[in-house]
C-alpha cells in the first residue's frame, strides 16, 4: 500500500498515537473508530494499518507505554535514604510525572475493561510493579518504626488513588503552584502513614 504523500513514519506514527490517546480519553475507546483516528491525523483509514495492526494493539501500546515510562522514570528518581524520604519522593514524583499525562492516566484506569485478557494481564503486572514500589517503602517504614500503618498494600492503593486525583482538578496558573500542591499532598500522605 502506498504511503500518503508527505507522510513519514517517524512523524505519522507519533501523530497517530497522540490522536488515539486524545480521542480515547475524550470519547472512549468503544466510541472511536480507526476511521475517526485516521481522519484526525489526515490519513486514509487503510493507511493506519501501516502503523498498527488493529485498535486493540493501539490501545494496549498506549497503556503499556505509559506504565513502562512511569516505572522507568521512578527507577531514575532520586529517592533519598530513609523510608520517609522515599515516601516523600514517591508522592512528589507521582504528581509531577502524571500531571502532564492526564489523558494517558485516564485511559490507563478507564479503558482496562477494553483490553483483551492477555493485554489486561500484562497491564496488571506493570501496575502491580508500581504499587509494590510504594508498598515496599511503606513496609520498610513500618519495620523501622517510621510509619504506623496496619496494611501497607491497602495504604499503597489509597495513596496512589489520592495522588492520581490531582489530575482531575489541578490547573497551572490556578490558586496553588505545583510545588504547593506537592507539599499539601505530602502532608496528607505523611499523616496517612502515621509518620
Amino acid at each position: 500500500m502506498a504511503r500518503t504523500a508527505g507522510s513519514h513514519s517517524d512523524i505519522t506514527g507519533p501523530r497517530i498515537r497522540d490522536a488515539a490517546l486524545r480521542l480515547f480519553a475524550r470519547e472512549g475507546y468503544a466510541a472511536v473508530s480507526m476511521r475517526r483516528i485516521a481522519a484526525d491525523v489526515g490519513l486514509q483509514a487503510g493507511a493506519l494499518y501501516n502503523y498498527t495492526p488493529d485498535k486493540q494493539t493501539l490501545l494496549f501500546s498506549l497503556m503499556e507505554g505509559h506504565m513502562t515510562d512511569l516505572l522507568a522514570a521512578w527507577e531514575t528518581e532520586d529517592k533519598g535514604a530513609t523510608p520517609c524520604d522515599r515516601l516523600r519522593a514517591f508522592t512528589q514524583f507521582h504528581i509531577r510525572f502524571n500531571l502532564d499525562r492526564a489523558d494517558a492516566v485516564f485511559i490507563s484506569y478507564m479503558e482496562l475493561r477494553n483490553l483483551d485478557p492477555a493485554n489486561f494481564r500484562r497491564l496488571e503486572e506493570l501496575r502491580r510493579d508500581y504499587e509494590r514500589a510504594l508498598e515496599t517503602i511503606l513496609s520498610d517504614g513500618i519495620a523501622d518504626g517510621s510509619f504506623a500503618i496496619r496494611d501497607p498494600k491497602i495504604a499503597s492503593l489509597a495513596v496512589i488513588a489520592m495522588l492520581t486525583g490531582v489530575n482531575t482538578w489541578y490547573r497551572a496558573g490556578g490558586r496553588l503552584s505545583l510545588p504547593q500542591v506537592q507539599e499539601i499532598y505530602w502532608d496528607m500522605v505523611r499523616s496517612l502513614a502515621g509518620a
